[in-house]
């Protein structure tokens, strides 16, 4: 079971050539299981990236996130009550940015392996990420 970072889904949907081989292998491995998930509020911070002309979608994102939610093996996880309160008692957690504390909040709560190319996070001790 994995969970992707925001530029980790982004990359892999629009340009799977950006992934590192070994999160490339990681997310094919676990097309085949269907336990690809991302934290909605990954959906957020690419809403965000969008409406602050950071980054371009060649669909509206609206249109872009309901794609990526119709893939059947890629599953958006809420923001629970137990992700947002796991999120801000991570010890020593290397983030100030909320986003990145509940993606790892949410890898933890399902106790999968993190796919990121933050250095922060791959170094953090508490969560295994790959890249």
């Amino acid at each position: 079971m994995i969970v992707l970072d925001t530029h980790a889904l982004l990359w892999w949907i629009n340009d799977p050539a950006t992934l590192s081989k070994p999160a490339k292998k990681a997310i094919d491995a676990n097309i085949i299981s269907r336990s690809v998930y991302v934290s909605c509020i990954s959906s957020w911070e690419i809403a965000l990236l969008v409406e602050r002309g950071r980054l371009r979608l060649t669909l509206d994102v609206r249109d872009w996130l309901c794609r990526c939610e119709a893939l059947p093996f890629l599953t958006f996880v809420p923001v629970s009550n137990a992700i947002a309160v796991e999120s801000v008692r991570l010890p020593d957690f290397p983030h100030a940015d909320p986003a990145d504390r509940i993606i790892t909040a949410t890898a933890l709560s399902l106790g999968g392996e993190l796919i990121t190319k933050d250095d922060k996070l791959r170094s953090y001790a508490h969560v295994h990420a790959i890249w």
